[in-house]
């Protein structure tokens, strides 16, 4: 199990990087596009800077649901691969079949 304050910390950051996900996106268009002035430009990157950097969304790390393990980690079910295992062996994950031979 992970430690209690690191799943906490990346909850965190997930809920930062979804309040602010629509202000980035707008930004980082204005600070993209070569046919806004250079001033116009650089106001937005500063202003990109000045929000969390927690709220970026590459901060937040991919976790088990189950465990809280942040490494070998399975997207389409949202979990460890040691969780995966454990849940296929009991039957717990629909269309999973561990095999054994």
């Amino acid at each position: 199990m992970a430690k209690k304050s690191a799943i906490e910390k990346n909850s965190r950051r997930r809920r930062l990087t979804k309040k602010f996900s629509g202000r980035r996106a707008r930004l980082k268009a204005i600070a993209r596009d070569r046919t806004q002035p250079v001033e116009d430009r650089f106001a937005a990157t500063l202003k990109l800077a000045e929000l969390p950097r927690n709220s970026s969304a590459t901060r937040v790390r991919n976790r088990c649901e189950v465990t809280g393990r942040p490494r070998g980690f399975y997207r389409k079910h949202k979990l460890s691969r040691i969780a995966l295992r454990e849940l296929g062996s009991k039957g717990l994950i629909p269309g999973l079949l561990k095999s054994s031979w």
